[in-house]
């Protein structure tokens, strides 16, 4: 007989192997069944058995209550025995005796006292308002109105702001304040061009007029050449300096040759002669940010900025009043300021050149302080330019005022590089060596360690867009200083408090930008003043963009309105839920 083989096992009929496979499946259910304590689910770690369910049965399942009598019974807190209705129902159970009720809970402490955080970290509720400012809130009432509109949301309404005098056109609030230049007691240090700003309540209430027949301005690089006359309808200048080819009129048009005091025959050809008596100015390169003093028109920094060199040019408001207004309406950086008794708004190591052509400053008076903000300005390595009459004439005064500045700038540890024709150029040093090793009698003396130099970003996105601009960055008092970090960049800004007004004539900027600027800045003062004054500095058709918290986005928008702006309000990048809104306001010429 053959065995019986694995071969053979796979000769079974398949019938036979389904009915094996069925039976032991209906095997292993039957016992799984069985076995199972009826819960369908899965357990992977740990089980836990749960008792059969049950139903529990109430003793009083055959009694019948006469409901309504109870109910009567426990409200008269009596407990008398009635038989059931039913004659054949068992006793009733007694009847336990009610109780009154429990006093209700303590009351939530929904309502929330409010007080004041003490020194000892306590909350307090006895503490003190301080005294109320009449002042503040009567021109708050004056001003804005607070309502609602159809739809229930708040709405702000602001009174319409009127139109100045014509007298007012070049006004320039901390500069022109007749009132406080009275009551100076000395002037011989050029006191009355410094900022002496309006008391609190007496400031800007009205839009500052453009002059009859102003047009808008012309375009950079024509605007370096000409501007038109009714802008700046003034011509003293054209009297007193039309000989020095500086500025000549042409019909309904102001001409600029690109001449200077000391530079007759053109900027251009007084820059290259810088260049050659000290290559190592390289304009353009080495030196990137200027500063020149006494600029007249600013043609100076006009042709600077064809050598990517960006000029902040600065003079007084002296006998040759509209220099500056000039300067802003060819579109060169420009800000009127002093040398007199106070330190610049410019933060120290700022610039790589600074440039006085007979900018009518005697250096060298009071021990030579006036030049010693100049060092503090001038970066380490920096050149100072001056081209005045000590330079190159030879009469005994002259000569005299020359040897003074020899000695205070030597003084200074200053190199004196070169004098050619009408111009002499020093350098001031890359280190400290020079300063430790003078006398400690030398004057002027070092400053004290803790006298801080500087005391007193949208710029780079407009250049790498390549777009034909200068910015003038405003850092506010009330921030962080970054003003060092601006310069480093080889870009302009000063330091300044928002809560006072800007020096500068009325319609200087194009575009205005603001970022966070009222948020801060309502903490201290009224935004409508704020809002004044960058209406006066802001040319008619020139553009506002102020991007804010949604919290001030609508008082900002009525005095947008009430200035008579055009004002439209945006969503940021971070969408219509952000806390953060867009103010684009566009300025109008309004006509008196």
């Amino acid at each position: 007989m053959k065995p019986f083989s694995i071969c053979d096992s796979l000769k079974i009929p398949s019938i036979f192997k389904i009915s094996a496979f069925v039976l032991i499946s209906l095997t292993f259910f039957y016992l799984g069944k069985h076995w199972s304590d009826g819960y369908p689910r899965l357990i992977f770690f740990t089980e836990t058995r749960y008792a059969p369910p049950s139903v529990s049965i109430s003793p009083n399942h055959d009694n019948l209550f006469d409901v309504p009598s109870l109910i009567e019974q426990n409200l008269t807190r009596e407990a008398p025995e009635k038989p059931l209705s039913s004659a054949s129902a068992p006793p009733p159970s007694p009847i336990l005796p009610s109780f009154p009720p429990p006093p209700p809970p303590p009351p939530s402490d929904s309502v929330q006292r409010f007080g004041i955080v003490n020194e000892n970290g306590t909350m307090v509720d006895e503490f003190e308002v301080g005294d109320l400012d009449p002042e503040l809130t009567e021109n708050w009432g004056n001003e804005i109105e607070s309502g609602t509109d159809e739809s229930g949301s708040a709405k702000i309404r602001i009174k319409k702001f009127a139109l100045c005098s014509q007298s007012m056109r070049e006004y320039i609030p901390c500069l022109d304040n007749a009132d406080a230049i009275k009551q100076l007691k000395s002037t011989e240090k050029g006191e009355k061009f410094e900022r002496h700003c309006p008391d609190s309540g007496r400031g800007l209430n009205c839009l500052v007029p453009a002059p009859k027949g102003y047009k808008m301005p012309i375009p950079w690089p024509r605007s370096r050449d000409e501007v038109w006359f009714n802008n700046v309808p003034h011509t003293r200048l054209v009297d007193d300096k039309g000989g020095q080819n500086w500025i000549s009129r042409d019909k309904d048009k102001f001409k600029f040759p690109g001449g200077g005091t000391q530079f007759i025959h053109g900027a251009n050809e007084y820059l290259d002669h810088i260049s050659k008596i000290v290559p190592d100015v390289a304009f353009g390169s080495h030196t990137r940010v200027v500063l020149d003093i006494g600029c007249g028109v600013a043609s100076f920094g006009a042709y600077l900025l064809s050598r990517n060199v960006v000029t902040m040019s600065i003079a007084p408001k002296d006998v040759h009043e509209n220099q500056i207004q000039f300067a802003l309406e060819r579109g060169v950086p420009a800000m009127v300021a002093a040398f007199s008794t106070r330190r610049l708004l410019y933060p120290s190591q700022a610039f790589d050149l600074i440039h006085c052509s007979r900018c009518r400053i005697n250096w060298t008076r009071d021990d030579g302080v006036l030049l010693l903000e100049v060092d503090r300005m001038l970066r380490a390595g920096g050149y100072f330019a001056w081209a005045a009459q000590p330079v190159y004439k030879h009469e005994e005064a002259l000569e005299q005022q020359w040897e003074e500045m020899i000695n205070l700038t030597t003084r200074l540890c200053w190199k004196f590089v070169k004098k050619d024709g009408y111009i002499a150029i020093w350098q001031k040093p890359m280190n400290n060596s020079c300063y430790l090793s003078r006398d400690s009698e030398v004057k002027p003396p070092l400053c004290d360690v803790d006298d801080d130099p500087d005391k007193v970003w949208f710029a780079a996105a407009l250049i790498d867009q390549k777009l034909d601009s200068w910015v003038m960055n405003v850092v506010p008092m009330s921030g962080p200083n970054t003003l060092p970090v601006i310069y480093d960049r080889g870009l302009l800004g000063v330091l300044h408090d928002w809560c006072e007004p800007f020096d500068t004539y009325p319609r200087t900027y194009d575009l205005l930008h603001a970022a966070g600027l009222f948020s801060v800045e309502m903490r201290r003062c009224s935004m409508s003043t704020i809002m004044l004054e960058m209406d006066r500095i802001l040319r008619p058709g020139g553009r506002v963009y102020i991007r804010d918290t949604v919290a001030v986005m609508d008082e900002l928008q009525a005095i947008g309105k009430a200035m008579g702006w055009r004002v439209s309000l945006r969503d940021t990048s971070e969408g219509p839920h952000a806390s953060y809104r867009i103010l684009i306001g566009e300025k109008r010429l309004l006509r008196t």
